[in-house]
């Protein structure tokens, strides 16, 4: 079973998906992918919830539109669901507001429209309170991000004080 579980309201939002399940490899944490529809599949997302909650660490759930899988999940589970809002009308706000205006007692976190991997790496960092390994990776992946604005740091200045 996964640590990871990574649910798509369609699959028209791979690309948001993709982005996540980059992270996760390059992390190298089991996770799998579903589609299951809060609107037009209650049933199988249901029964996803009954087949993999109990090994299931986190949910990720990828949604536009009215967006009502990351709440339906969170409804089902007491495991930590990160929304991922997606960009398929009105700049993504639609999605974005279904996700981070959820009723007292069913929280979801919710990340930036469009943003799997900022999904991935919050879940890598729930994972990490219990997983060395992965605490480990998220330490390096900081490092490299530290790197990459300095070397671009680096770079314009270099550009700017020859010009």
């Amino acid at each position: 079973m996964p640590d990871v579980l990574v649910v798509l309201g369609s699959s028209s939002d791979r690309d948001v998906a993709e982005k996540a399940v980059k992270v996760l490899e390059e992390a190298g944490v089991d996770y799998e992918v579903r589609v299951a529809s809060a609107h037009r599949s209650p049933e199988l997302l249901e029964r996803i919830v009954e087949e993999y909650d109990e090994e299931v660490k986190v949910y990720i759930a990828i949604a536009g539109l009215a967006a009502h899988l990351p709440g339906v999940l969170a409804a089902r589970t007491s495991k930590p669901v990160i929304a991922v809002p997606v960009d398929a009308k009105l700049s993504g706000l639609d999605a974005l507001l279904s996700s981070v205006q959820m009723p007292p007692g069913v929280p979801v976190a919710t990340v930036g429209v469009d943003r799997g991997e900022n999904a991935a790496l919050l879940a890598l960092r729930i994972l990490a309170l219990e997983d060395e390994r992965v605490r480990e990776f998220l330490e390096e992946h900081a490092e490299r991000m530290r790197e990459e604005v300095r070397e671009a740091d680096r770079r314009l200045r270099t550009q700017l004080s020859s010009a």
